[in-house]
């Protein structure tokens, strides 16, 4: 397959990992209005969990489980919780297109927490896509003008738990083994939301119960589909696409949900991704970026399903 083929099936990849991964997201907004967040991720991680452990074990190189970096594992494993249980619950009070506004905050988040954990120089010109950025989620938010629900607040938590997130696994790729980071995360997200049951189990009619199947089976489709896009194409052709989820998220909005999309959500969502793109581009550029965490970063939505690498590790 020549270069040319190759970034056309990366780049189909990820288009369709990405639509599946607002398709997820609808299911889980049609699920939010009579289920807890907690149940939600608690039944979605049940069905992904299988299918991802038999796919794990099958794996000859796998061959011991114990985490080299417990404490970061166990960071981060509590920040996909946090944005799990934000994002979950901010898709089911909030418009499909006002939830990724803020979540798309996430990768300038990642560009200024890499200072401090990765060691990343912000020259100028990535400094002012940072600022420009932000300035779009306060166009989205518009402070004084628009009410500040628990929704936003759920959503920009979610972003900063995905920044962390994504932090750790630039981190610790080199040495952790991808078994580890994919199958410890969800078994604590399983018994740490099977705890919570007591207080907020809802039965489960029959229909719903193939929904919350579709959410775990349909993220890791949409992961494994965005792993195999970095392997076909350039991080810097992929890590762009996952906006393409903000027209799908006004699509399905609109068709499902009866949302149109606010004036000032769509001027701050464009300013958020105009940034996130120049960051990206910026990051690909040689003599620029020692680590590129946001365009290397091969899971782009943690809070969606289990985190897996493109690499393999030993």
């Amino acid at each position: 397959m020549n270069t040319t083929q190759n970034l056309g099936r990366g780049v189909g990849l990820a288009i369709l990992g990405f639509a599946l991964f607002s398709g997820h997201d609808a299911i889980i907004k049609t699920l939010g209005s009579a289920y807890a967040p907690f149940q939600v991720i608690l039944f979605s991680t049940l069905f992904a969990f299988v299918p991802v452990s038999m796919s794990i074990v099958s794996d000859r190189a796998v061959d011991t489980f114990r985490p080299r970096h417990p404490w970061l594992i166990l960071i981060r494993t509590l920040c996909m919780l946090i944005g799990g249980a934000g994002g979950f619950y901010a898709f089911s009070v909030l418009p499909m297109t006002e939830v990724y506004a803020l979540l798309f905050a996430a990768p300038l988040l990642v560009t200024v927490l890499a200072v401090p954990f990765l060691g990343e120089v912000i020259r100028l010109r990535r400094g002012l896509a940072v600022v420009v950025g932000f300035i779009g989620v306060l166009i989205v938010l518009r402070p004084g003008a628009a009410e500040f629900t628990l929704g936003h607040l759920a959503a920009l938590g979610a972003a900063t738990a995905s920044a962390f997130s994504n932090i750790i696994v630039r981190k610790i790729s080199g040495e952790e083994r991808s078994a580890v980071m994919i199958l410890i995360p969800m078994i604590v997200t399983i018994m740490v939301m099977g705890a919570l049951m007591p207080w907020v189990y809802v039965p489960v009619q029959g229909l719903d119960l193939g929904a919350f199947a579709a959410i775990g089976v349909i993220g890791v489709i949409a992961q494994s589909l965005i792993i195999a896009a970095y392997r076909a194409a350039p991080a810097v052709l992929i890590a762009p696409l996952q906006y393409s989820q903000i027209l799908w998220a006004v699509a399905f909005g609109a068709l499902f949900f009866n949302e149109l999309p606010d004036i000032w959500v769509g001027v701050g969502a464009g300013i958020i991704i105009a940034s996130g793109v120049f960051i990206v581009w910026r990051e690909s550029r040689s003599n620029v970026s020692a680590q590129a965490p946001v365009s290397g970063a091969a899971n782009p939505r943690p809070d969606s399903g289990p985190a897996m690498r493109r690499d393999r590790q030993k």
